[in-house]
């Protein structure tokens, strides 16, 4: 591979979110591969940190999201603001790398752009589903928009800006989908739980996934359960919200993290959260149920805003109610549960959905995401 090495070695990164800290990660890896002598200074998560040669914060474990939770930190979005600054004054980068996270990210590009450093944004903002208006925003102060959705590239285009198709970068940490049996031996059936990633989701989904499995349990008594969690929450601070539960939860549940989605890719069926989640249990072919529930006042402002009828990103890009979707006052145990019956009881859907989920592959481009948005940075930049 051919390594091309830009004039300055400063790079600045900035992420905000878990899933834009893993591809960030990947993407620090990828510039540093093409030019071991890169400096990255980075705001991002624990994956960033290790990767980075100067870690500023780590804004991933603040989980603000949606559209009430960032005055919360008002504060600290200041602070960091004037860390940003401070940081573009004195080192002078030769760029910026912004990793999805909009509403903070939008206003380091704005930074970036007042003191002419070139901008680029690795994994745009899904702007297309509430606030379309952004893209002209992010075409404006950026040199180039590497977009991991074949559909984006035209929105931005049309928004006035420069946008690349370099494909999904699950694509290359995801395995195939395992060859499974249904119904599985004894009965043992394989339950995932993913709450989300943030503080206020596992909160509002854990109590309700981990009832709706011991529906599960009461029909199939062998089945267990494994609660997928981020490196950000450790147990103790899963257990109040599974306590919340109101079982006994460690023996028939496991907590489970990992980096390669090998314990994943196991699973029969599982609880999710919307998000990112969607998307890799999709490429894994494991069949689910995607709930959602947000606090009133930010449902009623997203019910006015978004514009897509789906909120999975599974939905969204075979456009039709693959998997299903219950929001807000539709996420019940009782609902949650009825949906999953409706696979495990019926073994011929289940193949069906895998096969059907698995065939996303093809519509998310090649692998490689990261190494030729790497490729595109530095070439921009020498």
């Amino acid at each position: 591979m051919a390594k091309i090495a830009p004039v300055n070695k400063n790079i600045l990164v900035v992420a905000g979110d878990p899933s834009g800290d893993l591809h960030a990660a990947s993407l620090i890896k990828a510039l540093k591969a093409r030019d071991p002598e890169i400096s990255v200074t980075s705001i991002g998560g624990v994956r960033m940190q290790e990767v980075s040669t100067h870690f500023i914060y780590n804004l991933v474990s603040v989980g603000a999201v949606g559209f009430s939770e960032p005055f919360k930190h008002f504060f600290l979005w200041l602070k960091l603001i004037k860390l940003v600054r401070r940081y573009l004054d004195e080192r002078r980068p030769a760029c910026v790398i912004a990793v999805d996270f909009y509403g903070f990210n939008h206003q380091v590009l704005g930074l970036a752009a007042h003191r002419k450093i070139p901008a680029f944004y690795y994994i745009s903002p899904q702007v297309w589903a509430s606030r379309p208006g952004r893209a002209a925003k992010i075409a404006k102060l950026t040199k180039d928009i590497f977009v991991i959705f074949p559909f984006e590239t035209e929105l931005y285009r049309k928004a006035g800006g420069s946008a690349s198709f370099v494909g999904h970068p699950l694509l290359d940490m995801m395995p195939a989908p395992a060859a499974k049996d249904f119904p599985p031996p004894n009965g043992e059936w394989k339950i995932g739980i993913l709450p989300g990633s943030r503080k206020t989701e596992i909160y509002r989904h854990l109590p309700l996934f981990v009832k709706a499995f011991y529906r599960i349990k009461e029909q199939h008594p062998k089945a267990r359960a494994y609660l997928f969690a981020v490196p950000e929450f450790p147990d103790e601070a899963l257990v109040p919200a599974l306590e919340a539960a109101e079982k006994y939860w460690s023996k028939d549940i496991e907590i489970v993290r990992e980096k390669d989605y090998s314990e994943r890719a196991k699973l029969d069926f599982a609880f999710t959260c919307s998000g990112t989640a969607t998307l890799e249990n999709a490429l894994l072919g494991v069949p689910m149920a995607v709930a959602y529930r947000m606090q009133k006042l930010t449902y009623e402002v997203a019910k006015r805003v978004v514009k897509t009828p789906y909120i999975s990103l599974v939905n969204i890009l075979l456009k039709r109610p693959a998997v299903k979707e219950l929001i807000q006052e539709k996420a019940t145990v009782d609902n949650l549960a009825q949906e999953a019956f409706s696979f495990i009881n019926n073994p011929p859907r289940m193949q069906a959905a895998r096969k059907e989920l698995a065939g996303l592959r093809s519509l998310l481009g090649e692998r490689g995401a990261a190494e030729r948005a790497a490729g595109k940075i530095l070439s921009y930049l020498s």
